[in-house]
């Protein structure tokens, strides 16, 4: 009889790429032997050894479709943080990590489930609603979808070129981007933090009983769920995943 390995069992795991994505930003590729597969959505935890044995773990949302031969995290470096500036700058192709997972079944999305789907995303956030858009692109789903995307700026707009490519692609995807620090010359689009006017702008009418999912730091999730909420979505439609600061 052939040993199975239990789902959330550390394992070693080697860096395959690193994807430079802005300037604060990377995603990292990494090749899993003997992967179970994940689900748009779910996460996986790093784990970092220091020679004198202390370790430092964090939660990362898997950015891959779970159609793709490896997974994808992507890695916002935090100045101060244990973990991520040794992901985001240290770390070389052909290095192994600790990881362990898939973690997560609640804040996931197939394409059988259907939509229309409202993502919202801040900053990193936007890598677990990427995953659900990878994988409604390889399925070629016709499922609508709109993203709304809060950024500081055009440069800090994770994944710009991929998303401007599978919107431009396929007219049943919407990617509306707001820039809240900084606008480059011709601007038209939001210039300014979520709020209830953009969402009764951009969002899916109640009644056409869409699927929500808001993913980024805490406030902006609080605050677009209560939104949602208000503006007569059913609570249980809207899924949410914080990012609360952790020490990076």
């Amino acid at each position: 009889m052939v040993a199975t390995r239990p789902r959330l069992t550390w394992r070693v795991v080697t860096v395959r790429e690193i994807v430079p994505e802005t300037a604060r930003v990377v995603s990292l590729v990494l090749d899993v032997p003997d992967w179970e597969g994940h689900r748009a959505g779910q996460h996986v935890d790093v784990r970092l050894t220091a020679e004198d044995g202390y370790q430092a773990q964090r939660s990362y949302s898997i950015a891959s479709a779970p159609e793709e031969p490896w997974i994808t995290i992507t890695v916002e470096r935090l100045e101060d943080g244990e973990v991520s500036p040794y992901l985001a700058d240290e770390l070389r192709p052909g290095d192994l990590l600790e990881l362990r997972g898939p973690i997560g079944g609640w804040f996931t999305w197939h394409t059988r489930e259907g939509g229309p789907l409202l993502l919202v995303a801040g900053g990193s956030g936007i890598a677990p609603l990427m995953a659900m858009l990878r994988h409604r692109a390889a399925h070629r789903s016709p499922v609508p979808v709109r993203l709304l995307y809060s950024s500081r700026s055009a440069d800090d707009i994770i994944y710009r070129d991929e998303l401007e490519r599978l919107a431009a692609d396929d007219p049943d995807l919407a990617v509306i981007h707001t820039l809240t620090r900084a606008q480059p010359k011709g601007w038209t689009g939001y210039r300014r933090r979520i709020d209830r006017e953009m969402l009764n702008e951009v969002a899916w009418a109640p009644e056409e009983r869409p699927r929500a999912f808001v993913c980024g730091p805490t406030p902006l999730v609080e605050a677009v769920a209560t939104l949602l909420v208000d503006l007569g979505y059913d609570p249980a439609s809207v899924k949410t995943e914080r990012f609360g600061p952790t020490g990076g």
